[in-house]
């Protein structure tokens, strides 16, 4: 080690970033030194190394352009998750208030609600509709926060809009199965099926991360995790509809792993925004179609 005065490099909030600068660094005969501090990580060498050290991290991130990148784009693209999210979640608030208001006028649950037999007839709309409608204020609301809590998780790793999209097919992909699972008179409403669907869409592109990654041993760990949240928040009381939520959960499992083994970071905007139109224009279509 040398003695001259350690001068900062690099700062970041992420460890595992500032560890792998550091592990650059001494491949290359170097002394780094990372501290730790509340504000974050803080990267330094010797004085007598800095111009080494600053041509080497240099060089190795102009070979691996997409960690930099991703370390750029994560606040923005976490704000928006955010700002995503919990605009979903007030918006479940807003339907419910609507369909609550108007419901004497309006049959919304007779033309928008997962009726199994009515979907096998063709009326696939329902598959969407049924998301949006909630059978009294604690259903709506307890779903409300559910949504903006796991919508929040997705785009966190897919982005708000394709995050959105997926939630809304792993949901609409439940209720369709279901509806062929009772083959019936079985009715269901209610955002939960894309709730589950979302973990099921966190535990696909965990699988994938993890058999890419060296801990290839625990690829079971995600989806372990999933069935965990599925038995803790999807299995209790007398109207929860289990198999919806399992199905979703499963369905949400197939897309996180063939999303995560197609698209190995989040689109850019310009995709996000065409995804997050796409499930919107959806969304009112399959109303309009209901309520024509």
């Amino acid at each position: 080690m040398s003695d001259d005065p350690e001068i900062s490099l690099r700062q970041t909030s992420d460890d595992k970033l500032a560890d792998e600068w550091a592990l650059v660094l001494l491949a290359q005969g170097l002394s780094p030194r990372v501290r730790r501090r509340p504000d974050g990580a803080v990267l330094s060498v010797p004085e007598d190394q800095v111009e080494r050290a600053r041509a080497v991290l240099s060089a190795y991130e102009s070979e691996n352009p997409k960690k930099k990148r991703a370390e750029t784009l994560e606040p923005t693209q976490t704000a928006g998750s955010l700002v995503g999210s919990a605009v979903a979640g007030i918006l479940i608030l807003l339907f419910f208030i609507i369909t609550d208001i108007s419901n004497s006028t309006i049959s919304w649950f007779e033309r928008g609600s997962a009726d199994a037999q009515k979907i096998l007839n063709g009326e696939f709309w329902r598959t969407v509709t049924a998301l949006t409608l909630h059978a009294d204020v604690v259903h709506a609301l307890s779903n409300a926060i559910a949504v903006a809590l796991f919508l929040g998780a997705v785009s966190s790793v897919l982005g708000i809009g394709l995050g959105a999209a997926l939630m809304l097919m792993a949901g609409a992909g439940g209720n369709l199965a279901n509806a062929f699972l009772h083959g019936s008179a079985h009715v269901s409403v209610g955002a939960s099926t894309s709730i589950f669907g979302a973990v099921g869409l966190l535990g696909g592109v965990a699988v994938v991360t993890r058999g890419r990654a060296s801990s290839k041993r625990r690829v079971w760990l995600p989806i372990a995790a999933a069935f965990a949240l599925l038995a803790m928040l999807g299995t209790g009381g007398e109207r929860v509809d289990i198999w919806a939520h399992l199905l979703g959960l499963l369905v949400g499992g197939v897309l996180g792993i063939l999303v995560a083994l197609t698209t190995p970071r989040p689109p850019g905007l310009a995709i996000q925004w065409a995804c997050g139109g796409a499930a919107a224009a959806v969304l009112i279509y399959c109303w309009i179609i209901a309520l024509r």
